[in-house]
């Protein structure tokens, strides 16, 4: 059986236009003219192959390389054996990034799973949506009324997207993902899986039961925003839910209603953030933080993973642990809780001694 290959086969580039494209010095400009057709991490790159090396832990797979180039910074250049055409720069890795992006541009954006061009046959439009000209709707996607969708989105397979919601230009809802109440900028990326607009969790106990809370507020989706697989947003209760312009988003979060994210968050898988709480600009979320409602996050503050977060993180901050304090005080507690352990152990350790070689001496 053939292996398939899921992307495009990339343009070359040779180690002049690498060079140029990413403000490099190619070390001998003698190999300007060779060729690169793809990219790889050390270990495995061939003669064809870009690669980067900014670290000298790997120091030996450097050395075993059969990487047709390097992208290494100045003080690692000596690193490079002789075989490997040297591209010195001073991020290495954000131009191996460059580049791919520049030879695997079609990966950057999911397309259409099922090769669609235009709307599937089986897609259910209802007549009071109104789509733009080259919207791509996958099969068995169910576009409600009054929906309107701009240009160069794609709808996968098996997609939701309910009554009044609105998405912008050159967006991609993934297969299987619903969105509701929900209102989307341009060139966001919904991954398969995402539930979007959903009743938020609110009810009230009472002796019979326990009293649902009607949820009437909104998504809001700014531009440029990514949210991964299997990702859920729950719709705002008398304000909106929203996602500030930026924000990227792994798999597997839950934001709850109400919740306000500002501008180039970044929140990693398995987070959770409550009810009504915060996060200013460019905050950023480790694995696995639990923000607990009405919480506010300062602008650029960071949290350790699996933090938990009560109350307010200042502005620019490092915190982590549970709850969640200074990082650097943190970690002292985890060294004192360490040392105190070894120290208990040892002294344990100690006492049996004393207390077998005291045995047989009656």
């Amino acid at each position: 059986m053939a292996q398939p290959t899921f992307f495009k086969q990339p343009l070359k580039l040779t180690l002049a236009e690498i060079a140029a494209l990413t403000g490099a010095r190619l070390a001998d400009p003698a190999r300007a003219d060779r060729a690169i057709s793809d990219l790889a991490p050390l270990d495995l790159a061939g003669p064809m192959h870009l690669a980067f090396f900014d670290n000298k832990k790997y120091a030996d797979d450097l050395a075993r390389s059969h990487a047709g180039a390097c992208l290494v910074t100045e003080k690692l250049e000596a690193s490079v054996p002789p075989r490997i055409a040297a591209l010195t720069v001073a991020n290495p890795y954000a131009a191996f990034v460059q580049i791919a992006r520049e030879l695997h541009a079609d990966s950057l954006r999911p397309a259409s799973s099922f090769d669609t061009d235009g709307i599937a046959p089986s897609a259910i439009i209802h007549p009071g949506a109104r789509l733009e000209d080259g919207v791509t709707v996958d099969p068995l996607a169910v576009i409600g009324p009054g929906v309107e969708i701009g240009s160069g989105t794609v709808i996968g397979a098996g997609a939701v997207i309910g009554a009044n919601v609105r998405i912008g230009r050159d967006c991609s809802i993934g297969p299987g993902a619903t969105v509701l109440h929900a209102l989307i900028g341009n060139n966001v990326i919904i991954h398969p899986g995402c539930r979007i607009g959903q009743d938020g969790y609110g009810f009230v106990p009472g002796p019979e039961g326990h009293l649902k809370v009607p949820q009437t507020g909104r998504v809001l989706i700014q531009n440029d925003v990514e949210i991964g697989a299997g990702t859920t947003v729950d719709r705002g209760a008398l304000r909106d839910t929203v996602i500030g312009e930026g924000t990227k988003i792994d798999n597997l979060v839950q934001i709850g209603h109400n919740v306000m994210i500002g501008r180039r968050c970044i929140i990693v898988s398995q987070s959770g953030v409550a009810g009504s709480s915060t996060l200013g600009d460019g905050a950023v979320l480790g694995a696995r933080v639990g923000v607990s409602d009405h919480a506010r996050i300062g602008a650029g503050a960071q949290l350790a993973a699996r933090s938990s977060v009560v109350g307010e993180i200042p502005a620019g901050a490092r915190f982590g642990g549970s709850p969640a304090k200074p990082i650097k005080q943190f970690f002292r507690e985890l060294f004192e809780v360490e040392r105190l352990g070894r120290s208990g152990v040892s002294g344990h350790a100690k006492a049996t001694v004393k207390l077998r070689e005291g045995e047989g001496q009656d």
